[in-house]
């Protein structure tokens, strides 16, 4: 009596039903960690590059660094 009570456990199958379903889940969290990173990441990094650079005046950095002697094959304005 207690038998037939109890279920079959599934036998045939087993590994590609499971496969299945860890699968689509880890499809849903890999996609949901790479969006994270895009816009947690890399979309404020691009921001912040495009900020920098639109005021950037490399000439007058090349010149500071001269100035100050940071490269040791140009020298200084004065000399």
């Amino acid at each position: 009596m207690s038998s037939a009570l109890l279920v079959k456990p599934q036998m045939r199958g087993l590994l590609a039903s499971r496969l299945r379903k860890h699968m689509i889940i880890a499809f849903i969290i890999s996609f949901g960690c790479a969006s994270l990173y895009k816009f947690g990441v890399t979309e404020p990094r691009k921001r912040a590059y495009a900020e920098f650079y639109k005021n950037y005046d490399a000439m007058k950095q090349f010149e500071a660094m001269r100035d100050a002697g940071v490269f040791e094959s140009v020298p200084p304005k004065g000399s």
